[in-house]
């Protein structure tokens, strides 16, 4: 009689359409990081057109915003703006304008111009610029020479050398629009993930979605686990491209004042409304240092911070201090 009902329970479970069926989930390489979409719609095609669409999506900002694809207009900008006006699409440019109203709003940490010296770092090959190099083309860092026309949808450097990096951007503004396309086609449970950032749709079918906040001195180890629904997440660290060199860790996120690997922090997740701004303002508070960092946080409405310094302790901002 057991026998006979677990068999009949077998079959149920295999023929019967169950919860966990619904869900269409994928990981995929892209923007050099890896990517996730998970998502809920009982209908098996159109789940699996969606999933489709936010990879063709990725892969579109990707060709789009890469300074290493010599086809993407930000390597052409890079190529031809200290010498002449470049027209850009219109979403290109509105990235470009909001870049640098990040630069105002931070007082110049977050600064995309960093790559004017970064385009000489090679994480890969623990290849850092020489000590000389950085002290002639650190003054090159300075977003106010980037010029745009909104006329003419274009941009032009007025200084010789100047180069630009959207890698702290880009992936948040790729995940809104992936975001935005599910969305649209009445998706209302979903989340999407670039790299570090990530942004969340509803709940996970009455429960909360736990992003996991990578530990910084362990490979594969998650920190903690931060419940959350219908926000982004963004988190930098020091841990994601680097090498060592020296004792010293030398990795991608760089002061804009220095040229080199900004010291204050370890780790900075930021809590928001959409992942364009939870991107930006990661990577502006890791360089600002928690004081700083903090008393903007603080001042922003919807916006939330976990810090932890380059000491190792944490810092959290005031509407999560107070929970």
């Amino acid at each position: 009689m057991k026998l006979a009902f677990l068999i009949l329970f077998g079959l149920l479970l295999l023929f019967s359409p169950v919860t966990w069926a619904q869900w269409h989930k994928h990981t995929f390489e892209v923007m050099g990081t890896e990517a996730k979409v998970e998502l809920w719609e009982p209908d098996e095609v159109k789940g699996k057109e969606l999933v489709n669409a936010v990879v063709d999506e990725m892969e579109r900002i990707n060709q789009l915003m890469s300074p290493y694809i010599e086809t993407s207009e930000l390597y052409k900008i890079n190529d031809s703006a200290a010498d002449k006006s470049v027209t850009i699409s219109r979403e290109l440019f509105q990235l470009l304008q909001k870049s640098i109203d990040f630069s105002l709003k931070t007082q110049g940490a977050f600064d995309i111009t960093f790559a004017s010296v970064g385009y000489q770092y090679d994480y890969r090959n623990s290849v850092a610029p020489s000590d000389d190099f950085i002290k002639q083309s650190t003054p090159l860092i300075n977003f106010k020479s980037i010029q745009l026309d909104a006329r003419t949808s274009s941009v032009k450097f007025s200084v010789e050398g100047t180069r630009i990096d959207l890698g702290g951007i880009a992936k948040g503004h790729a995940v809104d629009s992936c975001i935005e396309i599910l969305k649209k086609a009445g998706i209302k449970n979903a989340f999407v993930k670039a790299g570090g950032d990530s942004r969340l749709i509803g709940d996970k079918r009455g429960r909360l979605w736990t992003i996991g906040i990578q530990h910084p001195r362990k490979e594969d180890a998650v920190l903690t686990q931060v419940p959350l629904e219908n926000v982004a997440i963004s988190t930098s660290g020091d841990y994601e491209r680097f090498f060592i060199r020296d004792g010293e860790r030398i990795h991608h996120i760089i002061d804009p004042k220095t040229g080199r690997s900004s010291r204050e922090s370890i780790s900075v997740s930021i809590i928001a409304e959409n992942s364009t701004t939870a991107d930006a303002l990661s990577t502006s508070v890791f360089i600002m240092g928690f004081e700083k960092g903090l008393a903007m946080i603080n001042e922003l409405k919807d916006v939330s911070a976990i810090i932890i310094d380059n000491q190792g302790k944490f810092h959290y901002s005031d509407d999560l201090s107070e929970r």
